[in-house]
């Protein structure tokens, strides 16, 4: 059976995952947060179902309450693709706005007196993961703010450890994203059974990042996040490749630091021209290594400027993307139009 897991894209929503990834290794994973992304993470599972010739599997919400329109979309897709009833469709939540959905769909659980995290738990509870039962009591109690539980502190340095692990964008690389966010849960183990746990984990933040980039040599964070996105880049270079008039770019969207990560990637791959990073706002940085003046072309395409190797703008015409595909797709219309 394959399982398929959606859910939100904070320390609740992760800590669903981080649940279920235990009990399903090799499922497929996706975050949304709420808005238009929502149906987007939806479409996209409903894609690799259809791609199952036998439509067969396991597809679970946490943490995300679906509008009426959402639920409706979603039921309706699900019975069209189930009809040999061998694809289970399941809801876990605990947010007072989906009270109206959770009564008209038998696959919308809510429960308003838990964390999504606990919940899941609850429901897949099983030998292989009764052992994160402190982790789930420490993420319930800062998501529904139990400030009295004894985890309570111990959650508040959760919370922050998930929201500040970004050095991975989730939509250029959303697996890798996840993997992150999952290793620092996993960093927080050991210290939840220590009294004031939550102190000795924070103090090691910073070493419990630096962990999942290490490969042969400690070095400075930034120089080792910058290994682990070269190495990505350079995996996925062809998927990636944009083009401008004659040269040859690579297109990345909303990643750190991209400086740094530009003029490594250029120096390692010769033969691109340029390195272009696109933030959800519409502005953009170019790099270059002395084989194109993206000075010039940042004032082409968009009005913006800079220097020979470094520059950058806004295009105003921007909309933000869910799915890398999809800005690259808007990316190589908008340069063609600007060729």
């Amino acid at each position: 059976m394959r399982f398929y897991h959606l859910s939100h894209t904070d320390l609740d929503g992760y800590t669903c995952q981080f649940l279920t990834r235990t009990l399903y290794p090799e499922g497929y994973f996706v975050n949304a947060n709420y808005g238009e992304e929502v149906l987007v993470r939806i479409d996209e599972i409903l894609r690799e179902i259809e791609r199952d010739p036998q439509r067969e599997g396991f597809f679970l919400i946490t943490d995300l309450n679906l509008t009426r329109e959402e639920a409706s979309y979603l039921d309706r897709r699900v019975r069209e693709l189930n009809r040999e009833g061998s694809l289970k469709l399941q809801l876990l939540d605990h947010h007072l706005s989906g009270l109206d959905m959770a009564m008209e769909y038998s696959w919308y659980h809510l429960d308003l007196t838990k964390s999504a995290t606990m919940i899941t738990y609850e429901y897949f509870l099983s030998p292989e993961i009764e052992g994160f039962e402190r982790l789930v009591k420490a993420v319930n109690a800062v998501d529904i703010w139990l400030r009295e539980d004894p985890l309570f502190e111990f959650g508040k340095v959760l919370m922050r450890a998930i929201d500040e692990a970004k050095e991975i964008n989730r939509i250029t690389f959303p697996q890798g994203n996840i993997a992150y966010r999952h290793h620092m849960l996993k960093e927080a183990l050991p210290y939840l059974d220590m009294e004031m746990g939550h102190i000795p984990f924070d103090d090691t933040i910073w070493q419990a990042k630096k962990r999942f980039f290490i490969k042969e040599r400690n070095d400075t964070l930034d120089n080792l996040v910058t290994e682990y996105i070269l190495e990505l880049l350079t995996l996925k270079r062809e998927q990636m490749t944009i083009h401008y008039r004659e040269s040859k770019g690579i297109l990345t969207y909303g990643i750190q630091n991209s400086s740094i990560i530009g003029n490594a990637f250029l120096r390692a791959n010769p033969d691109f021209h340029f390195f272009m990073n696109v933030t959800s706002r519409g502005t953009f940085s170019l790099r270059a290594d002395n084989q194109l003046d993206v000075a010039a072309m940042a004032d082409q395409i968009a009005g913006g400027g800079g220097h020979p190797n470094a520059s950058g703008g806004r295009i105003k015409e921007f909309q933000e993307f869910f799915t890398y595909e999809e800005l690259k797709s808007f990316m190589e219309h908008y340069l063609k139009e600007r060729s």
